[in-house]
């Protein structure tokens, strides 16, 4: 029998094992999703509405285990590991309350008019339905929120979707014991078994069967650009080509003028230094670029505020990738290293990945040294490692000149997650053009504050443009991240009693909706 092992990121020791799932096992996992997507319990919205209330509630009260096995599972400290199972927990209710209240199917009735021009309107009826069953690529960094009960689990259960998820192998005992809350949620609203699967896995063969089995309608994932991508290949290369909603990483660039930095210059770079550093550097809205005014001290400040410090990676592949990206960056010309190397596999490097020198790299654990880089900002354009995520605790500060050298910086960045400014009221009334060109870079343009910390909320929007997500149209967190697993369905002069519940005139579950352009009942207000 296979094993996936936990190894323990802050000596590099094996932590514990678990069974790998086989590719027979997503066979089975998706023969019973099929059943399951049938069913008429699966389209009961007070039944998933239960289902996720229920897994949000047996997170809390199974969140003492939880948070020990995650703990030494990702080296996370505990209060970020009971904050990220909060937020899991509240996530799930956020798309509980949006189920029940029947938002999602995004009801429109527009009666029959004989007088719409240019041609009498028939009577249309739109409502959305569940694509199918739905394969969950967790993350390594985040053990809770974007993994085995997280936010796209939780998103494809809310649509009607059955959730079959692929483990991650960094923290496979958090993974197996939250896959018995949910497993136990399911079950107790009445919802089929097959409505979600759990499956262990660190070999390719899994994930490419998830992928490639013909009952499989869609991909969610979060992870690196390379895995993304691949994925996307994949499921394009089907005989059926299903979408794959992918967050493949950002660089989350944040714009500091001069008359913010001389106002609260501290301020800044202390909140810079916490987003950079906090967590090892491993949140997808991590600021990894910062423009700061050419002759400023910002990143003399933050090479001092980061440079003492040292930080847990959570696994082998994360270690080597950052000692990878951060020798990228040190060689490129131009760029300057204003913290100094750190001792031998410090950096990650040639040894990170557990194999060549495994022994060694397992006893260290995998802490590396923030690195803190200086160059101009008009480098960027000609500099490929500037524009490169280097995924754990380092950053480029960019300086620009006065003029266009900022928006010109700007222009030769891709899409991003997140984009922030610092600024001064006093230059508000000149920075509109910024923020315009902040708002075509990005899904979220935060003001006077740092990327990181993503509400779970309605309005919420956790995408952007092109590499940062293969669906910038879509969010991966709030209520409305159940729209990637819904297709609009429109009934033209259906008899009454053929139609859904939630488009019949007389409206049986009273769902909010909209009837010939005006809304049936007012939305709730969160």
């Amino acid at each position: 029998m296979s094993i996936v092992e936990a190894v323990d990121p802050r000596s590099g020791r094996v932590a514990g094992s678990y069974p790998a799932a086989r590719v027979e096992d997503v066979d089975a996992a998706l023969a019973a999703a099929v059943e399951a997507a049938a069913s008429p319990a699966m389209r009961d919205d007070a039944r998933r509405a239960a289902a996720l209330r229920a897994a949000a509630g047996g997170l809390r009260a199974r969140g003492g285990d939880v948070v020990a096995v995650a703990g030494g599972e990702t080296g996370l400290p505990e209060a970020r590991l009971r904050g990220e199972l909060e937020r899991t927990a509240v996530q799930l209710e956020l798309l509980a309350d949006h189920v029940a209240a029947g938002e999602h199917h995004d009801a429109i009735v527009d009666r029959a008019d004989p007088d719409w021009r240019p041609l009498p309107r028939p009577d249309l009826r739109r409502r959305r339905v569940p694509i199918g069953p739905v394969a969950v690529f967790g993350a390594s960094n985040f053990p809770l929120a974007f993994s085995t009960g997280g936010g796209d689990t939780g998103a494809a259960l809310a649509a009607g979707c059955p959730a079959i998820v692929k483990g991650h192998p960094s923290h496979p005992g958090t993974g197996t014991l939250v896959a018995e809350v949910l497993a136990a949620a399911v079950e107790e609203a009445g919802l089929p078994a097959g409505a979600f699967a759990h499956l262990l896995a660190a070999e390719l063969d899994v994930a490419e069967a998830l992928v490639d089995h013909p009952a499989t309608a869609a991909v969610a994932f979060t992870g690196s650009f390379r895995a993304g991508t691949a994925l996307i290949a994949r499921a394009n290369a089907r005989p059926t080509p299903i979408p794959v909603f992918a967050e493949m990483g950002s660089l989350n660039p944040v714009v500091v003028t001069h008359a913010a930095l001389a106002a609260r210059g501290d301020a800044i770079a202390e909140a810079l230094a916490g987003a950079v550093g906090t967590f090892g550097g491993q949140l997808c809205t991590k600021p990894g670029l910062v423009f700061a005014p050419a002759g400023s001290t910002l990143a003399a400040d933050l090479a001092a505020a980061l440079g003492a410090r040292r930080e847990v990676l959570l696994n082998a592949n994360v270690h080597r990738g950052y000692g990878a990206g951060v020798e990228a960056l040190a060689a490129a010309e131009g760029v300057e290293r204003l913290t100094p190397a750190a001792a031998s596999g410090g950096d990650g490097g040639a040894n990170g990945d557990g194999a060549a020198g495994g022994d060694a790299v397992r006893d260290a654990g995998f802490a590396v040294a923030p690195a803190v880089f200086r160059t101009r900002a008009s480098a960027l354009a000609a500099t490929p490692a500037l524009g490169e995520e280097c995924f754990g605790p380092a950053v480029v500060v960019l300086e620009y000149e006065a003029g266009d050298d900022l928006h010109a910086a700007l222009g030769a960045l891709g899409g991003q997650l997140a984009a922030a400014l610092y600024a001064e009221p006093a230059e508000h009334p000149a920075l509109a053009p910024l923020v315009e060109r902040l708002t075509e870079l990005a899904g979220r343009v935060i003001f006077d504050g740092v990327p990181t910390g993503v509400s779970v909320t309605l309005a919420m929007h956790h995408g952007g443009p092109w590499p940062a997500t293969s669906a910038p149209a879509h969010t991966s967190v709030g209520a409305t991240a159940v729209d990637r697993f819904l297709r609009p369905v429109v009934y033209q002069d259906a008899p009454d009693a053929l139609l859904p519940p939630a488009l019949q005139d007389a409206n049986p579950l009273n769902l909010l909706r909209r009837v010939d352009g005006e809304r049936t009942r007012e939305p709730v207000v969160r």
